[in-house]
């Protein structure tokens, strides 16, 4: 006699495997995320930040996608917002 296997629990381990990759990829990467909107959203002049490229600098002028950043005397260079990756130091309020 072979007795029957709830078709359910064949679900089961593919089941407890999406949860843990939720709880250890997935969840954390959307929270990152957020928070580097949030971040981007707040961003305002005389910020010093940090570019995904390593371009240390001050926020001189905020756009809807761009901002002006100062790297040097008389050196200014304009980027996408979503391409700042740090606030170094905020500007005092």
């Amino acid at each position: 006699m072979n007795p029957q296997v709830n078709p359910l629990m064949n679900l089961l381990p593919i089941v407890l495997i999406f949860i843990v990759f939720y709880f250890l990829l997935i969840r954390p990467q959307k929270k990152s995320q957020d928070d580097h909107k949030k971040m981007v959203e707040s961003l305002k002049k005389n910020d010093e930040v940090i570019t995904s490229g390593g371009i240390h600098g001050t926020i001189t002028n905020v756009k809807d996608t761009t901002v002006t950043l100062k790297v040097d005397d008389n050196v200014k260079v304009e980027i996408q917002r979503n391409c700042i990756a740090s606030i170094k130091r905020k500007a005092s309020d």
